[in-house]
């Protein structure tokens, strides 16, 4: 994993009013490496997500995404980039179908526009065959062509998931960002979904950036950790040198520990 970082974060500091929800974080995600972000409920780690997704603006600091700045681009350019998100709170079409879900995902990639779609131009038939043709491969890799035609709004929450994880696939990211990707899974799904992510980083080279509450997954999961707390980063470093770093152990259990 040497070489450039894919994604620095250089000392990002962000308020609300008085509130200091990340202060200083510093780190770096290398190519094909899944890092994942721990620490205790408001300890700045969706916030870091949102900075990362441009839904947030660092009040101080810097984010590079292959070497450039992403910090004065809109939150709309962010996909286009090659950075693709999962939501911890599912935001999936739930009246379309499984298929049409993954396709609004790919639409992203097209370079179709109001236009061309109107004047019915023949390349606009040609790339929504593409896109389709790519949504199918991928709803067939996340195990979901039995449910392809089902409205998403009828499924499982663990189902729904995997729909969310595929429409974020279609965008072809290089770095993918999963908020709580475990959130509301058994411990068999739990399992399961830490087989595909691995499977996915290494099939299709990509990069992970998780937040993550459930701490097994993590560590099980992660090449590296980066741990918060009041948002500071106070450890980084394997699943086994945080998960034992005295700072993780007190965020987690109190001083007293």
């Amino acid at each position: 994993m040497a070489g450039e970082a894919l994604l620095q974060v250089l000392d990002v500091s962000v308020q609300f009013g008085g509130v200091v929800a990340l202060a200083g974080v510093s780190f770096d995600l290398e190519p094909g490496a899944i890092v994942g972000l721990i620490g205790p409920n408001g300890a700045g780690k969706t916030t870091l997500f949102n900075c990362v997704s441009r839904l947030y603006a660092p009040s101080r600091g810097e984010i590079r995404f292959r070497g450039r700045s992403i910090l004065h681009l809109p939150p709309h350019r962010i996909a286009p980039l090659g950075i693709g998100r999962t939501f911890q709170n599912l935001a999936l079409f739930r009246q379309l179908s499984v298929l049409d879900n993954v396709m609004v995902g790919a639409h992203c990639r097209s370079r179709s526009d109001f236009l061309s779609d109107a004047l019915r131009l023949p390349w606009v038939g040609r790339a929504e065959r593409r896109v389709r043709s790519f949504a199918l491969e991928l709803v067939a890799e996340l195990g979901l062509e039995d449910v392809a035609a089902t409205p998403v709004g009828a499924l499982t929450f663990a189902t729904q998931k995997r729909v969310e994880l595929a429409r974020a696939l279609a965008l072809e990211p290089a770095l993918l960002l999963l908020d709580e990707p475990a959130g509301g899974l058994n411990h068999e799904e739990i399992q399961d979904l830490n087989r595909q992510l691995r499977a996915l980083r290494d099939e299709r080279k990509l990069s992970l950036l998780l937040v993550e509450h459930h701490m097994q997954m993590v560590m099980a999961v992660s090449d590296r950790v980066v741990a918060f707390d009041f948002g500071r980063k106070i450890a980084e470093g394997t699943p086994d040198e945080v998960r034992n770093h005295p700072d993780v152990i007190r965020a987690y259990l109190g001083a007293a520990a």
